[in-house]
């Protein structure tokens, strides 16, 4: 993740999540941080406590990111943050409790006093897990139309070079959808069931084979004894979670991602 990526991708989380921005600047940015980013964000637990029960006046902090030094002014005094940086990981795991699902709007100049239509996407980022005594994640992104049901992939891919805002710009309204979300994930998940048992799953046969192999010398191991003891269906079970191949399909994050365009 290159430092430009970073300043973007902090730019859109704290515009996600409703914080002022204050200064967007090359190599730094200032932010008025929300009460609730406060909360999540700079550790004042007896500070938000106080307040409480006190029922004072809120101060949220104001927070200014460093995410380029050699383009970032001398005097702008603030976090310096790259990829291995604490604060990122933080953030990162943040958006997870707060941005898993988000809904966005294209935002483009719209023609010359005309209201113009935005129509629903459904996004979706997943992973999938391939398990046994070995592990293979892959990850998918997908885009549901709900207007028509046209299904596109790498749909992240597709909208990240897009402008998208939080709030809807002036002189666009939104299309009903006609397909609604929970349907369109069904959809979406239909169509990665067929094409997952479609695929070559060679993988889980020679993990079996190597469950087999093991099981052998095991009962092996135990064939003179009548009555096998506990140690043994530990040990079996063991073998089981070890090398039982095992698809898993985990939602990262989604959303309704309003864009100006019918077809991506």
């Amino acid at each position: 993740m290159q430092q430009q990526e970073i300043h973007q991708y902090l730019n859109q989380y704290f515009e996600a999540n409703e914080c002022e921005i204050l200064e967007n600047k090359d190599g730094y940015m200032t932010v008025q941080l929300t009460i609730e980013l406060d909360k999540e964000l700079m550790n004042r637990p007896f500070y938000w406590h106080y307040l409480e029960k006190t029922g004072g006046i809120p101060n949220p902090s104001k927070l200014t990111i460093i995410t380029d030094q050699e383009r970032c002014p001398d005097h702008i005094k603030g976090e310096v943050i790259n990829f291995g940086a604490p604060r990122l990981h933080q953030i990162f795991q943040s958006t997870k409790k707060f941005a898993k699902y988000i809904r966005l709007y294209e935002n483009i100049t719209p023609k010359a006093n005309q209201q113009t239509p935005l129509y629903p996407w459904l996004g979706v980022n997943i992973k999938i897990s391939y398990q046994c005594d070995r592990k293979r994640d892959v990850f998918r992104s997908f885009g549901l139309n709900l207007i028509n049901g046209t299904l596109v992939e790498d749909f992240h891919e597709k909208i990240k070079k897009r402008a998208l805002s939080p709030k809807i710009p002036d002189l666009f309204f939104t299309l009903t959808p006609i397909i609604m979300p929970k349907s369109g994930l069904t959809r979406i998940e239909t169509f990665l069931n067929q094409e997952i048992m479609n695929e070559d799953h060679t993988w889980a046969e020679q993990a079996k084979k190597r469950w087999e192999e093991d099981l052998a010398l095991l009962n092996h191991f135990y064939e003179d004894l009548d009555e096998k003891p506990e140690a043994y269906l530990i040990e079996k079970q063991a073998l089981q979670d070890q090398y039982e191949p095992n698809i898993t399909i985990e939602i990262i994050n989604g959303g309704l991602f309003y864009l100006a365009s019918n077809q991506i």
